[in-house]
């Protein structure tokens, strides 16, 4: 008989709670998950997986709250300036299910890169906070940057986390992460643009910089027009006004278009999820497709080609590059499958019955099928013909509900579709619209809304009774 010490029993029990992490990187899967562009021959091709391993590992250095000005304590960046490096993240030491879950929250929090959006002379300047309306917490925390210590004495302010998009300050001040974020990143671009211009000894030379990078960005060559094309003739000051004309809650970021951001999703119920991006370019399957989108999404799409269309040309050396390591992806998975909803202030009356009734009859059910409030498809965007491979594979119908089909007809993300949004929340998040064009539930429902943002007519012919009883039912889901 073979007889196990209290050793051995404790590492194979450490090894059966241990969960199997998913290879992200796999070739066969990145070709199955996400839908087809219109233009199916530009589809993106993403890196092959011998390159994508070869990145470094992102290191997850221990972080630090940034303070509002007039609410920093006392000595906190002498005291900062005095701190260690220190890695926060590590695998082994990870077994439980809250483990993970906890380490995933330091990935999601954790910075990308350091002195692009933010500088520390910036989040330390009242004036910049008042210039570009940047949301602070009851606490006195600037919540969408964090402090890093890198090496000891160099206090750096981080940009690029999920935090930065994904966390919205509430109106009592308390912070929800996971939500439709509030920070103001694009109007923090323009912002940025103008003080370069003002202090560029070669404004030509900044000019075409800034031009590359929108077309980096955002060009599609392979289509006349260009959906970019009109960057070759604005200035300076008429790129930093179409940033600035973005809302809190949308976003320009890569493959998108600058005249036509994407709302940000709403990560709370991620997990319930079939489809994500707007555009329902990613089907999510099971965790590990969530750790491909998000690992794309964080870095790797940099590698990326459309067609003969490259990202970053010439590739650069993948050892010089970093990603996150599929532990990471892992956990943040975790901790995104694990996050919830706040405590709903609204509460049922005589008023959310007659709404909910209201939603039944006008037919809001066939689309926002509760219990998620969405049925978990596609919609057509107006003017696209549905492929007949695409009804079966995506079940898919060719109901259309004849919303601005830009994003999904002419953008790096263009499938041709919308995803059926899920109306859980909608009491704490907007804007609204795959492009954040519409501030409220009140103004979606507005029947003056098609004149400024046509499509989705239902709802806009209910008398304000009814349509005051719908908003009441809709902010109790």
């Amino acid at each position: 008989m073979i007889r196990l010490g209290a050793a051995s029993l404790a590492f194979g029990t450490l090894l059966l709670m241990q969960p199997a992490v998913p290879r992200t990187w796999d070739a066969r899967e990145l070709a199955a998950f996400e839908l087809p562009l219109v233009r199916a021959d530009r589809s993106a091709q993403h890196a092959a997986p011998d390159f994508y391993y070869r990145l470094g590992i992102r290191p997850i250095y221990k972080s630090y709250p940034v303070y509002a000005p007039g609410r920093e304590p006392a000595g906190y960046m002498d005291w900062l300036a005095q701190q260690e490096p220190v890695i926060a993240f590590d695998p082994a030491a990870l077994q439980t299910e809250a483990d993970w879950i906890t380490a995933g929250e330091t990935v999601f929090d954790a910075p990308l890169g350091y002195g692009a959006t933010f500088k520390v002379t910036k989040v330390r300047d009242p004036e910049w906070y008042a210039r570009n309306h940047v949301p602070v917490t009851k606490d006195g925390i600037m919540p969408f940057s964090r402090y890093v210590i890198r090496r000891k004495g160099l206090v750096e302010a981080g940009s690029g986390s999920c935090v930065m998009c994904h966390a919205r300050v509430m109106p009592d001040g308390t912070l929800l992460k996971g939500a439709q974020g509030n920070f103001p990143a694009d109007r923090i671009v323009a912002d940025n643009l103008r003080e370069q211009a003002a202090a560029a000894q070669d404004p030509a030379a900044l000019l075409e910089g800034v031009r590359l990078g929108q077309r980096t960005f955002f060009s599609m060559p392979w289509l006349t027009p260009d959906p970019i094309a009109r960057v070759a003739a604005m200035s300076i000051d008429e790129i930093a006004r179409a940033y600035d004309a973005v809302p809190a809650g949308a976003s320009t970021r890569v493959n998108l278009s600058l005249f036509t951001p994407a709302q940000i999703p709403d990560l709370i119920g991620v997990g319930e999820r079939r489809f994500l991006d707007h555009t329902g370019l990613v089907q999510q399957r099971s965790i590990a497709d969530l750790m491909r989108y998000v690992a794309i999404v964080q870095g790797a799409n940099a590698f990326d080609r459309f067609g003969d269309f490259l990202l970053v040309d010439p590739v650069p050396d993948p050892t010089k590059m970093d990603r996150y390591s599929d532990e990471q992806l892992y956990a943040l998975g975790r901790y995104l499958y694990s996050l919830q909803p706040p405590a709903n202030p609204h509460r049922a009356s005589a008023d959310t019955d007659r709404g909910r009734g209201v939603f039944a009859r006008e037919g809001c059910t066939a689309c926002h099928t509760p219990p998620l409030y969405t049925n978990n498809t596609l919609t057509p965007a107006a003017g696209f013909i549905v492929p007949a491979e695409h009804r079966q594979r995506y079940a898919i119908t060719d109901r259309s509900v004849g919303t601005d089909p830009e994003l999904a007809m002419r953008t790096r993300k263009g499938t041709g579709y919308y995803k059926v949004p899920s109306l859980k929340g909608v009491w704490y998040r907007g804007p609204f619209q795959h492009a954040g064009a519409v501030g409220s539930l009140e103004e979606w429902f507005d029947p003056s809304r098609p004149g400024r943002v046509p499509g989705h007519p239902f709802g806009l012919t209910l008398t304000p009774r009814d349509r005051a009883a719908l908003i009441a039912f809709l902010d109790t889901l």
